[in-house]
């Protein structure tokens, strides 16, 4: 096979250059200039998705000028700024909507009371009531395995045994009719209670 052949272009994995012809790419729209407009740039801010048609000479002459904040204040660039965190879109502080039905108390709202369960049902009560047990340190698995049961550090012996039965008995797949869709939050639950009573707590 001869080099000159065309059909050696072909089996190349990369041609040594694009022989493709282009000739429906625009002029460059620098002023002055003829050369194909290879690469775009944008015309600024509030003109977004505008751009300008420039040669590779002219893009990079105008990208090393470009300068999106020109003509704003420090105040303004610094607001934009920080709208740019949310997408300037609104936001609004935790608990200033509007509350209606039954409320858990910190601006919560739970009108099909979903998460009685894990919030401890009718014992909750809002954080800066809660009250830790005096003379002991309440580790964190501990924590833990009471939020499990949907308790506080404060549960006495009774409550817990209580509350223990009560969640076996809601999640046991013979009272759901043989469903066991439940049968891994009743594992994590009798894990928890294990755990109390291995720590003698009850």
């Amino acid at each position: 096979m001869k080099f000159e052949s065309p059909l050696f272009d072909r089996i190349r994995v990369k041609p040594d250059e694009d022989r493709r012809v282009r000739a429906d790419a625009p002029t460059c729209d620098w002023k002055g200039c003829e050369c194909q407009a290879t690469h775009r740039a944008p015309k600024g801010r509030l003109r977004e998705n505008e751009y300008w048609r420039f040669c590779l000479e002219h893009v990079r002459e105008y990208n090393h000028s470009y300068n999106f904040f020109a003509g704003m204040s420090d105040e303004a660039v610094t607001k934009y700024q920080k709208d740019a965190i949310t997408g300037h879109r609104p936001t609004w502080k935790m608990g200033t909507g509007r509350r209606t039905g039954p409320d858990l108390g910190e601006g919560a709202h739970d009108p099909f009371n979903m998460f009685r369960e894990f919030a401890g049902g009718a014992h909750w009560r809002p954080r800066a009531e809660r009250t830790e047990p005096a003379g002991r340190t309440v580790r964190n698995a501990e924590r833990k395995a009471l939020h499990e049961l949907g308790l506080e550090a404060g549960a006495d012996k009774n409550e817990i045994k209580a509350r223990f039965k009560l969640l076996v008995k809601r999640h046991h797949p013979d009272a759901n009719g043989g469903d066991r869709g439940s049968e891994q939050k009743l594992r994590e639950i009798i894990q928890a209670y294990n755990y109390l009573k291995s720590t003698g707590i009850c």
